[in-house]
C-alpha cells in the first residue's frame, strides 16, 4: 500500500474541515494546523470543490466547508478525487488485466487485494476518524499484532 503526500494532505485537510464543522475555515488555517505546504494545499482544495466535497465563500466569514456532512464522505472518496482508482497495476484495473503462463491467477490477487483495501477506505468516513469510532470490522484489523509491524519484521528468517 502506498499513499502519496498529496493524498494524505487531502484526507488531512478533510478531516480538519469535518471537525470544525459546520464554522468554515480558510486554507492558511489547514495549512497551518496540518502542516501542509499552503501552495500546495490550495490546489488539493480546488479538486475536492470539484468533486463537489468541499465548498467556500469569501468574504469575512468566509473559508472551506465540507459540502455534505463528515457521517457521508468515506476516506476512499476524498483519496479517489487525487489518485483516481484505489488500486491498480501500472495504471490498469486488476480485473483488466491478462498474464500468460503461470501469473495467469495473478489478477485475481490484485483484485482480492483491492476488495479487502476498499472494505476499509469506503466504510471509515470522516466523522468516523475525528470521533475514534472505527467500524468494527476495521478496529479488528488494528487489534491485530502484526498489524502495527512492517513487512521486514515479520519476513521468514
Amino acid at each position: 500500500m502506498r499513499i502519496t503526500a498529496r493524498v494524505d494532505y487531502a484526507v488531512r485537510a478533510a478531516l480538519e474541515l469535518a471537525a470544525a464543522a459546520p464554522d468554515a475555515l480558510t486554507s492558511e488555517r489547514i495549512a497551518t494546523a496540518q502542516g501542509i505546504p499552503a501552495r500546495f494545499l490550495q490546489a488539493i482544495l480546488r479538486d475536492l470543490q470539484g468533486a463537489r466535497l468541499v465548498s467556500s465563500q469569501r468574504g469575512r466569514e468566509g473559508g472551506y466547508r465540507l459540502a455534505l456532512p463528515a457521517e457521508e464522505i468515506s476516506i476512499a472518496r476524498v483519496m479517489r478525487v487525487e489518485q483516481g482508482f484505489l488500486a491498480d497495476v501500472h495504471g490498469e484495473r486488476p480485473e483488466d488485466l491478462d498474464y500468460p503462463g503461470p501469473a495467469h491467477a495473478l489478477g485475481t490477487v490484485w483484485v482480492a487485494a483491492r476488495a479487502s483495501y476498499r472494505r476499509v477506505l469506503e466504510q471509515v468516513t470522516l466523522a468516523d476518524v475525528i470521533h475514534g469510532t472505527l467500524p468494527d470490522h476495521v478496529a479488528e484489523l488494528v487489534g491485530l499484532e502484526t498489524a502495527w509491524r512492517s513487512f521486514g519484521d515479520d519476513a521468514p528468517r
